[in-house]
């Protein structure tokens, strides 16, 4: 069985990347947007591990993580927030938080800051039950998002984090289309012009690596994203 992830966060669009970025990593989620919604969510759900935004609708982070902690004192609590000054973490830290994260971030940053707190607190991380999960067929190519190995007709290549990351989001699009905001939000966390010509020389790269593979292509739909077609 999964662990179990409350996702708090109001804002559409990151809550949407971040829990398919939870989900495709084998947890399961229930996002919350409304402060005043958590502790019935709480309940119902009995999650291993909470993700906090601090600036909510009804009721604050802050406050929710004081909740939180005097109905179950052992649940991990992670703040993903916007607030950066030092007195803003120290008080997430002081109502109850386990770690303190600033937007914007990576998913990888917060996977591990998850699987750190999870084994802190003696749940069981999830990286061994879902390994035999993370291989992906396509064409006659397979992404092995473990061990971050893309197989072709030529052999064996070991690609870097961010590139088996990316690939993986085309695959799980093939044949639709992976608009670039979602990309980069999620695997660098923030869609500046600095990340997106990174992205764009990783593109480059899976490119070269699959050119001569057939019936697969990546295009290139300018301004917008990409489309996996195998």
């Amino acid at each position: 069985m999964s662990l179990k992830v409350l996702y708090v966060e109001d804002e559409p669009f990151l809550s949407h990347i971040v829990s398919d970025g939870l989900k495709s990593s084998g947890y399961t989620v229930q996002v919350v947007a409304d402060g005043n919604l958590v502790m019935d969510a709480y309940r119902s759900f009995i999650p291993d591990i909470c993700i906090l935004d601090i600036m909510l609708p009804s009721k604050d982070g802050y406050t929710l993580a004081k909740e939180l902690k005097e109905v179950q004192a052992d649940l991990p609590i992670i703040f993903l927030s916007a607030k950066v000054l030092t007195e803003d973490v120290v008080k997430g830290f002081k109502s109850g938080g386990n770690d303190y994260l600033k937007k914007p971030f990576s998913m990888e940053e917060l996977l591990v800051r998850m699987e750190a707190l999870l084994h802190r607190f003696g749940r069981e991380t999830i990286s061994s039950a879902t390994e035999s999960s993370k291989i992906y067929d396509f064409g006659n190519c397979q992404l092995d998002t473990v061990q971050q190995i893309l197989t072709t007709s030529t052999g064996d290549h070991s690609l870097s984090f961010k590139e088996s990351a990316l690939l993986e989001m085309m695959i799980l699009r093939k044949n639709d289309v992976l608009e670039r905001q979602e990309a980069l939000i999620k695997i660098w966390g923030d869609d500046n012009y600095y990340n997106t010509r990174s992205m764009d020389v990783f593109m480059t790269h899976l490119r070269k690596l699959l050119k001569d593979e057939p019936g697969i292509q990546i295009m290139n739909l300018r301004s917008i994203g990409y489309k996996l077609i195998c």
